[in-house]
């Protein structure tokens, strides 16, 4: 898939993938329609207090993504510790793919795309609309049902579910 002038396209999903959950997988797949090459930027983000390391999220996202049979395009997995649009501009994306969920996610991706869009203006920001079944799924909720012991198989991969399952055991 190329633009009207020809170009390659090139996206950037980012996020913290604290765990990488199916919700996160279904943005990617359907993110992998619209562009050539789609970069999975795992955010280093300390701030969040991560329960895996960038390490282990980066292996847990490369890993679920090799499964994913209806992907479109070549999907990468880059960690990253840097400005967002700084992040995508060194990756050579046009576009920004963020996921919505509720209204309280338009809020904070509103005011984001605004900042990235006055530090960067050439690069776009997309926003896909969880499908129904993921709307409620976070991965904050899936490791706070896995703490305390609930099943969490509906919401992540067995890869991830064994995952975390290790870390609260």
């Amino acid at each position: 898939m190329t633009d009207r002038q020809g170009k390659y396209l090139v996206g950037v999903y980012p996020g913290t993938f604290d765990p990488i959950t199916k919700g996160h997988l279904h943005l990617i797949r359907r993110a992998s329609r619209m562009v050539d090459k789609l970069i999975v930027g795992v955010a280093e983000n300390e701030r969040k207090k991560p329960l895996f390391s960038l390490e282990e999220r980066c292996d847990m996202v490369r890993r679920d993504i090799q499964n994913l049979h209806e992907k479109q395009c070549d999907i990468d997995v880059q960690p990253f510790n840097k400005l967002l649009v700084q992040f995508a501009a060194d990756m050579h994306a046009s576009c920004i793919f963020r996921g919505l969920r509720a209204v309280s996610d338009f809020e904070y991706e509103f005011q984001m795309t605004g900042m990235n869009a006055k530090l960067d203006p050439d690069i776009e920001t997309v926003f896909l609309m969880a499908a129904d079944k993921w709307q409620f799924v976070s991965a904050s909720f899936v490791k706070e049902i896995c703490s305390l012991g609930g099943n969490i198989e509906e919401f992540v991969t067995p890869l991830v579910a064994e995952a975390l399952k290790k870390k609260f055991s």
